[in-house]
């Protein structure tokens, strides 16, 4: 009978696992994926204990807006030249490094907390450093990845790396972290950095392909040039890295007052608020549940329309009511659109980019949704200060409606970005064999790109008719 209760549970363990991550992406795409996971829930602890720390410290307005600023400073200042790094070097060994700094910087934190020797100034270079590390191993870990991946599962695997932000990072974490902070101040950071440090542990069973042993500039001004230009030449990528820039500033503007919306808008108070997070959660959860449907049913180009719709609309809605029970709707819908976006569009910019520029074309997207964020937060605290807390809702409004319109047809030509480049590497390979026609199938040896699609590859006529898409970054 123990046997049988044994095998029974072995196979339920199995589906369960094939569920999260199926085995055909491979032992180390599991690792990978259970790396991030826990370092999520890491930075979800401190996603809600951060904040109370700094609160703790100090009640200056000026001094609570310097830590969000000082902890986005370092992408502008280094977002780019982490990209050239994570091209030249070792990505695996960028992300164990920038970790065990993160850990280090816990640990000192932590120090200063036991010791009574915090305040702010500690609190905020610490943001700063964090900020640094986060720059490095944000951009180059989402390079590995596709390099584990074959083209036709990236949108699953991407879909699960993203419900462990949505679960971990998003649900689980900040309750656990604040729910600590009551008990003990440094506690949150002592358990954020037990999970860094079992994520690195966990990404030091990852296997990388080779890479990074490509002919080096001698300068970096150089290698970022050649990012840009690569981006700057793919019409399709230069599209979405527009959007993702843009729809941020929209973006950043409307929620850089939810606080004071939520508050004399709505009526709710930090309970209240709180829920506003957890319906964005809940939403996130419905698209990790519906992903894998949308993108063997629906073409990406109306995944990417859609979506923008619903952010054009979110900030609509949210500008007209009143109703609390409504605006919670609203971001339930909302966090399943910001999911589903964010999956799409890291898939497609995965698909289109070559490894060798993964890392300078991904520092921009990541740059320019760091810099669209702090632009549109400037710009929604003048609006809301001129013309009222809903005035930012009204200009993230009229400003995506805006964009949609003059991007609109561009989403079509979007999810076939990797035609572009696989186009230009069929020429390439054609020129060196000497004009004879070599066609490189792939890493998958499939027909076309099929989206993650479980059971094999889209055909190549159904291919072109079918696929069209959007990006991420999450917005």
């Amino acid at each position: 009978m123990m046997t049988l209760c044994e095998g029974g549970r072995a196979v339920v363990v199995h589906q369960f696992a094939e569920l999260i991550a199926p085995s055909r992406l491979g032992r180390s795409f599991r690792w990978l994926l259970a790396s991030s996971w826990l370092t999520n829930l890491g930075d979800g602890i401190t996603l809600a204990a951060g904040p109370l720390l700094v609160a703790s410290q100090t009640r200056n307005p000026l001094a609570v807006a310097m830590a969000a600023f000082l902890q986005r400073l370092p992408w502008l200042l280094f977002g780019l030249y982490a990209g050239v790094l994570a091209d030249r070097l070792d990505r695996r060994a960028i992300v164990i490094a920038t970790g065990l700094v993160r850990v280090a910087i816990l640990l000192l934190l932590t120090a200063s907390i036991v010791m009574h020797r915090v305040d702010v100034a500690v609190v905020l270079a610490a943001l700063f450093l964090f900020g640094v590390t986060e720059t490095f191993g944000d951009t180059t870990s989402t390079t590995l990845l596709p390099m584990l991946v074959g083209q036709n599962d990236l949108g699953i695997a991407n879909s699960r790396a993203m419900t462990g932000i949505v679960v971990w990072n998003q649900l689980a974490g900040p309750p656990v972290g604040a729910a600590l902070f009551a008990v003990g101040m440094a506690l949150p950071f002592v358990s954020e950095g037990v999970c860094v440090l079992a994520g690195m542990l966990l990404i030091t069973r990852v296997r990388l392909p080779a890479h990074g042993a490509r002919v080096r500039s001698a300068r970096v001004r150089d290698e970022i040039r050649e990012g840009w230009s690569w981006l700057w030449a793919h019409a399709a990528v230069r599209t979405l890295a527009i959007t993702i820039f843009t729809f941020n500033v929209t973006f950043g503007a409307a929620w850089s007052v939810l606080v004071l919306y939520a508050r004399e808008r709505l009526g709710l108070g930090v309970v209240g608020f709180g829920l506003i997070s957890t319906a964005i959660a809940v939403g996130g959860l419905l698209g990790t549940v519906s992903y894998g449907w949308l993108e063997r049913h629906v073409r990406l180009g109306v995944i990417m329309r859609g979506g923008l719709i619903i952010e054009t609309l979110t900030h609509l809605a949210l500008a007209l009511t009143r109703w609390a029970w409504f605006a919670l709707i609203v971001f339930v819908i909302f966090g399943a659109h910001a999911f589903i976006w964010g999956t799409t569009s890291t898939s497609v910019r995965q698909r289109a980019v070559p490894a060798q520029f993964q890392g300078r074309v991904g520092s921009v997207y990541l740059t320019g949704v760091v810099g669209g964020m702090v632009i549109g937060s400037a710009l929604g605290g003048l609006v809301a200060s001129a013309w009222g807390v809903t005035a930012p809702f009204w200009f993230a409004f009229a400003g995506s409606a805006l964009i949609l319109a003059l991007i609109w047809r561009s989403l079509l030509h979007i999810a076939h970005a990797d035609e572009q480049t696989r186009g230009a590497d069929a020429r390439q390979q054609c020129s060196v064999s000497g004009g004879e026609r070599v066609v490189d199938p792939g890493p998958q040896g499939g027909q076309g790109d099929g989206a993650g699609l479980p059971g094999g590859h889209l055909p190549a006529a159904q291919y072109q008719q079918g696929r069209d898409g959007l990006d991420p970054e999450p917005l």
